[in-house]
């Protein structure tokens, strides 16, 4: 499982990058996983569906 994060790409630093502005997950390497995203709200719904919580353990 990778950790994913979200992180703001605004004007200035997504014409250097060359994409788009907008919410990105990353990993921990800073590489962008998936975006733009219009919300940070979008964002942390994909990693959420990238990354699903553990499932319990039943004893």
């Amino acid at each position: 499982m990778q950790i994913l994060s979200p992180r703001h790409v605004k004007t200035e630093e997504s014409l250097r990058l060359g994409v788009g502005e907008g919410w990105y997950s990353t990993k921990v390497s800073g590489t962008f996983v998936t975006g733009p995203h219009v919300t940070r709200e979008d964002c942390l719904s994909r990693i959420a569906e990238l990354n699903p919580a553990p499932a319990k353990k039943k004893f």
